[in-house]
C-alpha cells in the first residue's frame, strides 16, 4: 500500500478539495459503518454467489493471499441484476446506523466536515444516502469512492479509483493529503472491514466498528493483530461523546486512544 503521497497510485477519478481551514475532519467508510450492513455484501450474499464464498474471500484478503481489488471484483461480477434493480433493492434494504443522524447533525453544527471514503461505488452510495438523510443534507457530504460503468442494457461494472493498487481504492490517499498540510486538522477515521486496512494507520483517531458476530469484525481483527491503537464502537452514538471531548478540548487524542486501547484489551 502507498504510505506517502510520493508513491501514491494514480487515481482515475478526481478528488474533492481538502478542508484546509478545518481544525477537525471526520472521514468514514460507508458500507457497514454508516449503514447497518455492507450494501455490496448484501448484493453478493442475496443475488450473487452467496455469503460463504464471500466470507472465504475476505479471509483470503486478510491473510494476504488475494488482493481486495480482485476479490471484490469477483464478488460484484457474481451479481447478475441490472443497475436500476440493484439500486432499488439497496434503497429498500439498507438503513443507517441508529446514531449517525445525530452524529452528522452535531458535526454540521460545529463545523466538522464529514467525508465518506468508500470502496463502494458513488451512484449506489448517493442513491441510498439521499434516500436516508434527504437530498439537501446528502449534497453537503463529499464522497470519495470508486465509480461504475453503466451499459445501455442496464448491466454494470465497477470502475476502480486506483486500478493499479491491490485495494482498488487505497483509502490512505484520502487521509495523507491532510497530513501534508502546514496546519493539518485532527483526523477521525471510522471503518469496519478489509477495505479500511490501508487507512487504519494514518488517522489521528481510529474508530473501529465492532458489531458483528465474533470473528467477522475484520478491521477489528486486523488492527489488534497489527497493534494499531483504536477505539471500538457499535453505533455512532458511542463515538459522538469521544469526538466531542477531543473537539471541545476536554481530552487529548492520546488520552482517548489510551482509553480505547484499554477497552479493546490491548
Amino acid at each position: 500500500m502507498a504510505t506517502t503521497l510520493s508513491d501514491a497510485p494514480e487515481s482515475t477519478l478526481p478528488y474533492p478539495p481538502l478542508y484546509k481551514d478545518a481544525q477537525f475532519v471526520v472521514l468514514s467508510d460507508w458500507d457497514g459503518t454508516i449503514t447497518n450492513m455492507d450494501s455490496n455484501d448484501y448484493l453478493t450474499d442475496n443475488l450473487g454467489f452467496g455469503q460463504q464464498k464471500r466470507r472465504d474471500l475476505n479471509i483470503e484478503i486478510l491473510e494476504g493471499r488475494v488482493t481486495f481489488r480482485d476479490a471484490f471484483r469477483d464478488m460484484l461480477e457474481s451479481v447478475p441484476n441490472s443497475f436500476e434493480e440493484c439500486k432499488e433493492i439497496l434503497k429498500n434494504n439498507i438503513i443507517l446506523d441508529p446514531g449517525f443522524k445525530q452524529f452528522f447533525k452535531w458535526c454540521k453544527e460545529n463545523g466538522v466536515p464529514v467525508v465518506i471514503v468508500s470502496s463502494g461505488m458513488t451512484p449506489f452510495i448517493r442513491a441510498v444516502l439521499s434516500n436516508l438523510i434527504g437530498e439537501e443534507d446528502a449534497k453537503t457530504i463529499d464522497i470519495i469512492s470508486n465509480d461504475m460503468d453503466i451499459h445501455p442494457d442496464g448491466s454494470w461494472n465497477i470502475k476502480f479509483r486506483h486500478p493499479t493498487s491491490g485495494f482498488g481504492h487505497d483509502k490512505s490517499q484520502a487521509i495523507l493529503p491532510y497530513r501534508a498540510l502546514a496546519h493539518r486538522p485532527t483526523l477521525f477515521f471510522f471503518g469496519d472491514g478489509v477495505s479500511d486496512m490501508s487507512a487504519a494507520k494514518h488517522a489521528d483517531v481510529l474508530f473501529v466498528k465492532n458489531d458483528k458476530p465474533e470473528g467477522q469484525n475484520d478491521l477489528a481483527n486486523y488492527v489488534k493483530r497489527e497493534g494499531i491503537r483504536h477505539i471500538l464502537f457499535k453505533e455512532f452514538s458511542d463515538a459522538l461523546p469521544i469526538v466531542q471531548s477531543v473537539v471541545q478540548g476536554k481530552k487529548s487524542v492520546d488520552e482517548v486512544l489510551t482509553e480505547g486501547a484499554a477497552a479493546a484489551g490491548m
